[in-house]
């Protein structure tokens, strides 16, 4: 356990230090939207770019693992969903609130904090079974989730307007693009002048400690701006479908992709599992307060399963007997 605790601990560290910065001022609330798209427009995919590179195409667009990722998320979706309109977690939801539920309980958070923690752990094989999860979650779960937000209040739109609308966040997110580039550059054996590397090295280099420092600043902001209080009974669930369920649920069905002869390395069905069972994605509550929905219950979901992924991911790790690699 102390190898593992030597990188997971600086990882969640970093999150607390960005939430304390909101908590107490040091960081003004006005320049975490700045700190956000610097991770996001520029370091983020400097690193995605950097290890779709660096994998083989093969493994970047692994159709077992979209496969079985993509299955796993959806079910994930559906259950949260459906335990939030019947009234199973607390009280009866409308669609809206119920598919941001079903949101942070399938979407994990693979680019912030996943991709580095896991690669740290792992290694940079990690890196693309990582990319599998990123595009699946942006191009699939995602639209999903944001499907079943607009059947609250927008029967009278198009379906094919709908659809623009729902593909406009994921082609407009240089995370994608980031990938593919990368895996061009992968399958054409190309390489950046060294210029330009330098540069995309020192811009990759910054995303992980930027990263992890914005999910906490982003989520005290988001607490700040919850409009009411939300009961433990309408959290912890949500926090447990996404550190338990969601990665039993992607072992589980791995084992099944094994017994009917289609399975997945072990290697990437670890990776898999151990993406799963990441916290919910920070950004989720930004995305929930621009969409209308309760992003207070949202903000504290991340929260909750943030603070309890500590020892839940670090545990799991531990089960699979993962030894960190050597830096």
């Amino acid at each position: 356990m102390p190898p593992l605790l030597a990188v997971t601990l600086p990882f969640f560290a970093l999150v607390l230090c960005g939430w304390l910065a909101g908590r107490f001022r040091v960081l003004p609330e006005a320049a975490i939207p700045g700190l956000n798209a610097f991770v996001l427009f520029f370091a983020l995919p400097c690193m995605l770019f950097r290890f779709g590179a660096a994998s083989p195409v093969e493994a970047v667009f692994n159709p077992r693992a979209l496969l079985l990722y993509t299955a796993c998320g959806l079910l994930i979706v559906a259950l949260t969903a459906l335990m939030s309109r019947r009234g199973w977690i607390g009280r009866r939801l409308g669609w809206k609130d119920a598919a941001f539920g079903a949101f942070v309980a399938a979407f994990p958070n693979t680019g912030f904090m996943g991709m580095p923690l896991m690669v740290a752990l792992l290694g940079p094989a990690a890196a693309a079974p990582m990319m599998v999860t990123l595009l699946a979650d942006m191009f699939i779960i995602s639209g999903v989730c944001l499907a079943l937000a607009q059947m609250q209040g927008s029967g009278h739109l198009p379906w094919a307007q709908r659809l623009r609308t729902l593909m406009a966040g994921p082609l407009k997110n240089p995370q994608p693009w980031a990938i593919a580039l990368g895996a061009l550059f992968s399958a054409m054996g190309w390489a950046l002048p060294a210029p330009a590397a330098r540069i995309v090295e020192l811009l990759g280099g910054a995303a992980t400690p930027v990263a992890l420092f914005t999910i906490g600043a982003v989520l005290w902001r988001s607490g700040l701006h919850a409009h009411k209080r939300t009961p433990p009974a309408e959290v912890l669930p949500i926090a447990a479908i996404k550190l338990f369920v969601h990665p039993a649920l992607m072992f589980g069905g791995g084992l099944a992709l094994a017994a009917a002869g289609w399975p997945l390395e072990a290697f990437t069905l670890m990776v898999l599992t151990l993406a799963a069972a990441l916290p919910s994605a920070s950004n989720a509550s930004l995305l929930a307060e621009r969409h209308g929905a309760d992003n207070g219950r949202v903000a504290r979901i991340i929260l909750a399963s943030t603070v309890l992924a500590f020892a839940s991911f670090t545990g799991l790790a531990a089960v699979f007997g993962v030894e960190p690699v050597a830096p």
